[in-house]
């Protein structure tokens, strides 16, 4: 079985790409920190899958650390780069400590990759690198903008690195993966998302409120350009997401990518409003949710969803699940994980 090295792979979408790779065959190898995470995750791919991933407790802006896990897994394959810190509103308050994780982590990867003699990277970036697009659906020939908040910049960054770090490194290979706003749970309720502390993204925060954890959701201003005044994103489900990062692995050990550096955008294709998640879960569920309009929230973008034609023609892969699947899969998730931890 090929090995694959999955950087923040018990984190939401790490953990939903291991036991898609380890459904395909692959042998994920797991490097987190635990930041973001909890290491019951991996009890719980296992449960999945019926194979347990190895794991590495390290901390990747430690470049020794980090050094030495490559050292201990050899014939490594390929990476997924997925860690990183990741929350829009919390890099304004915090550029710094999003400069110095997200950057020197890469940095540190793709050093590993050169003395390790491996060729193939898979990144996770997102549709953040477009700011607010001048045309909708975005496509990847869209102009790459002046980020609007610190973690935006960082996936800007880290592209650019990768595209230098090309020049001279011939025979590597890249795929950057742009996310849009990816959502729900694994159907078997087991792996979800689990943010430590407050979250930061809007499903989780829907669920938690729903489930009584949180008193009230904050919707983030009604006073946009859009039909109901709310912001639009394109929603994925995680399932979805993580199936494309074993069609992008794929691609690159079977040698099809065309070019040293692809990008792809992953989304459905269409966007949703605030409201209309808030609605679409109530309709789903049967739970009705508290919430309050309150101002606009700083390095947000207005409305952004994806033109997924080249994803879908070039890599074969398409998003499959339906909004209300997808938003019932997230309250089965949150209903299982808090009868679990009560």
């Amino acid at each position: 079985m090929k090995k694959i090295l999955v950087t923040g792979g018990t984190g939401y979408i790490g953990s939903h790409t291991v036991v898609e790779l380890q459904e395909a065959g692959y042998e994920p190898i797991i490097i987190d920190d635990l930041s973001n995470s909890y290491i019951e995750v991996v009890d719980n791919i296992q449960s999945i899958t019926g194979k347990r991933p190895a794991f590495e407790k390290t901390d990747l802006k430690d470049r020794e650390a980090t050094m030495e896990v490559f050292s201990r897994h050899n014939e490594i394959e390929a990476i997924i780069h997925f860690a990183a810190l990741k929350a829009v509103g919390e890099s304004v308050e915090k550029p710094i400590e999003y400069y110095k994780n997200n950057i020197n982590s890469l940095i540190h990867l793709l050093e590993a990759m050169k003395l390790y003699n491996i060729d193939h990277f898979v990144f996770s970036s997102s549709c953040t690198v477009y700011g607010e697009p001048d045309e909708l659906p975005v496509n990847e020939e869209a102009p790459v903008k002046k980020a609007s908040s610190p973690y935006g910049n960082t996936k800007q960054i880290s592209e650019e690195i990768i595209q230098d770090y090309i020049i001279p490194n011939s025979g590597k290979n890249f795929i950057s993966l742009r996310y849009f706003n990816p959502i729900g749970a694994h159907p078997s309720a087991k792996i979800g998302e689990l943010p430590t502390g407050i979250p930061n993204n809007l499903v989780p925060f829907i669920t938690q409120t729903a489930i009584g954890i949180r008193d009230q959701l904050k919707v983030f201003g009604n006073d946009y350009n859009t039909p109901d005044g709310t912001a639009i994103r394109d929603y994925i489900n995680v399932v979805d997401l993580a199936r494309a990062h074993v069609v992008a692995i794929d691609r690159l050990l079977s040698g099809k990518n065309r070019s040293a550096f692809e990008v792809f955008n992953l989304g459905t294709g269409s966007g949703n409003s605030v409201l209309e998640i808030i609605n679409t879960f109530e309709k789903a569920t049967g739970k009705k949710i508290n919430y309050t309009i309150t101002g606009r929230r700083e390095g947000d973008v207005e409305k952004v969803y994806a033109d997924t034609s080249y994803a879908n023609e070039e890599l074969g892969w398409r998003a499959e699940k339906g909004l209300e699947e997808t938003l019932l899969s997230a309250w089965k998730w949150e209903q299982k994980y808090r009868s679990e931890h009560t």
